[in-house]
């Protein structure tokens, strides 16, 4: 019984050892990988961050070194141009019927017809046929929508005409035939008022209170025909100006 205990015991420290010497036999390599994969991936990012910052140090310098240059072209592109006008200044005053001449065409060149027509004499005659025809099938469109617009308002005005010429034929009429009755009316107020003044006189040779007072009622009634007189006169006068007989 003792035996077969101290085999058992023997048996399961053997197994110890065993899973012991296994274990150092592992875990040395797996710590060594590890360590071994930290430090690459360390270093690889060391020298990614060196590999930048020496890149953008090239580039800076690389910038630096070449602003000095484009402020250099820039400085002889603007010398040029201003020795440009210049010259073209100077040139002008030398000659100051060419730069009539040239100011003229510019000036011609900006009309609205001169500009067409060199347009469809020049860059025109590169289109192709099939282009020219619909631009210009666009125009005749545009063209009858505009004519019929215009035929539209046309027959809306003569038809608006016919009618104040009929109702100014009507007018003229009318104001004919009261023409005609002013003027015989003003007839007859003149005749009144030349009587009303006969009347007067007559009554200024008779004495006594009565025909004082006859004469103030006459002179009352002078004074308004001859109101008459002229509010009928001034009417025949604008009449007359309107061209109507009277």
């Amino acid at each position: 019984m003792e035996e077969s205990s101290a085999a058992k015991r023997n048996e399961e420290e053997e197994k110890a050892l065993s899973w012991e010497s296994l274990y150092k036999k592992i875990s040395p390599s797996s710590d060594s990988d590890l360590s071994r994969s930290i430090i690459q991936s360390t270093d690889s990012a060391i020298r990614s961050a060196r590999h930048f910052q020496h890149s953008s140090t090239n580039f800076l310098h690389s910038l630096q070194d070449f602003v000095p240059e484009i402020r250099t072209q820039c400085k002889t592109y603007e010398d040029a141009l201003v020795k440009n006008v210049k010259d073209e200044l100077a040139s002008a005053r030398d000659h100051p019927v060419m730069a009539c001449g040239i100011a003229v065409t510019a000036g011609f060149l900006l009309l609205r017809g001169p500009r067409r027509f060199l347009f469809r004499n020049t860059f025109g005659r590169l289109q192709s046929e099939e282009a020219q025809y619909v631009k210009a099938e666009k125009n005749v469109k545009a063209l009858n929508l505009s004519v019929d617009l215009m035929k539209k308002e046309s027959a809306k005005l003569l038809e608006r005409a016919n009618f104040a010429e009929t109702e100014m034929s009507s007018g003229l009429t009318a104001l004919r035939v009261s023409g005609t009755q002013i003027r015989q009316l003003a007839k007859t107020v003149h005749k009144a008022e030349a009587e009303a003044v006969d009347l007067m006189e007559f009554l200024r040779e008779l004495p006594g209170r009565q025909a004082l007072k006859l004469r103030a009622e006459v002179a009352s009634m002078a004074s308004t025909l001859r109101q008459q007189r002229n509010a009928v006169d001034k009417r025949i006068l604008k009449i007359s100006e309107l061209g109507v007989p009277v």
